[in-house]
C-alpha cells in the first residue's frame, strides 16, 4: 500500500505521519502543498499543525491550495483520505467532511491526552478496533469543537459517519468527558462512503509505546489489512 502525507507551511505532525506510515507498511510519500499532482498512492494523510498560521480560519487558507483539488479527486475516485486535528479542519473547509471545527468552548488551547469511544468499527479505518472500545489517544488543538446543523446530525447518526466520541475512561459519553465543547461529544467523522476521516484526536502519537499509548496504531494496521 502506497501513502502520501501533504505538507503545508506550518505542518508539525508530517514526519510523524510518515514515521508511523513507514512503521506499519504504508510506504509514504510527502507531497508538496503547491504541487499539482498527486503521486500514485492508496491513501492521502492530511497532518496536523498550523497550515498557514490559522490564519482566517483553522485550514481555510490550505483548503485552496493547488494539491487540495488532487486530494479531493482522489477522495471522489473511492480512494481513502484520513484528515487529523489541522487536517480535519482541512478537509470541512475543502467540503469533503460535513460540519466545522470551532474555537474550543473554555477559548484555551488543549493538549493531553483523552478517551475515545469507537462508534463505527465497520470502516476500512476502524476494521481492526471494536465497536464501543474506549482508545487513549492525545489531542493537540484551539479550534477543535465539532458543530453542525441538526439534519446534518441526523444524517450523520442515520449514516453511521459519526467515527468516534469523547468519553471517559469507562466509555460514558457525557458532558464531563468533553474536551472541547463539540456537538455530542464528536471526535471525529466519516463522509457519506467513508472513505474520508478526519478526527480532531492524533491516533499517529499514540502508535508506540515508547510514546506512551498504542491505540493508535490499530488505525494505520486496519488501512494495511485493507489494502494488502
Amino acid at each position: 500500500m502506497k501513502s502520501c502525507v501533504i505538507v503545508f507551511p506550518g505542518s508539525n505532525c508530517d514526519r510523524d505521519s510518515q514515521t508511523v506510515l513507514q512503521a506499519t507498511g504504508l510506504k509514504p510519500q510527502a507531497v508538496w502543498h503547491n504541487d499539482s499532482s498527486l503521486p500514485e498512492c492508496d491513501l492521502v494523510v492530511v497532518p496536523g499543525g498550523f497550515s498557514y498560521g490559522d490564519y482566517l480560519r483553522s485550514g481555510a487558507i490550505a483548503a485552496k491550495s493547488p494539491i487540495m483539488q488532487e486530494v479531493i479527486a482522489h477522495a471522489n475516485r473511492g480512494g481513502l483520505v484520513i484528515g487529523i486535528c489541522n487536517g480535519f479542519q482541512i478537509l470541512t473547509e475543502s467540503g469533503l467532511l460535513q460540519g466545522t471545527l470551532l474555537r474550543n468552548s473554555k477559548l484555551k488551547f488543549i493538549c493531553r491526552e483523552v478517551f475515545l469511544r469507537v462508534e463505527n468499527n465497520d470502516t476500512l479505518f476502524s476494521a481492526k478496533y471494536k465497536k464501543n472500545q474506549v482508545i487513549n489517544v492525545p489531542i493537540a488543538h484551539h479550534d477543535g469543537n465539532y458543530f453542525t446543523d441538526e439534519d446534518t446530525l441526523k444524517t450523520l447518526q442515520d449514516n453511521e459517519q459519526i467515527a468516534f466520541k469523547y468519553c471517559d475512561e469507562q466509555g460514558n459519553v457525557n458532558e464531563a468527558a468533553n474536551p472541547n465543547g463539540s456537538l455530542q461529544n464528536i471526535a471525529g467523522v466519516y463522509n457519506k462512503a467513508k472513505n474520508v476521516l478526519g478526527m480532531m484526536p492524533h491516533p499517529e502519537r499514540h502508535a508506540e509505546n515508547i510514546l506512551g499509548g498504542s491505540d493508535g496504531r490499530l488505525m494505520f494496521e486496519s488501512l494495511l489489512s485493507a489494502v494488502a
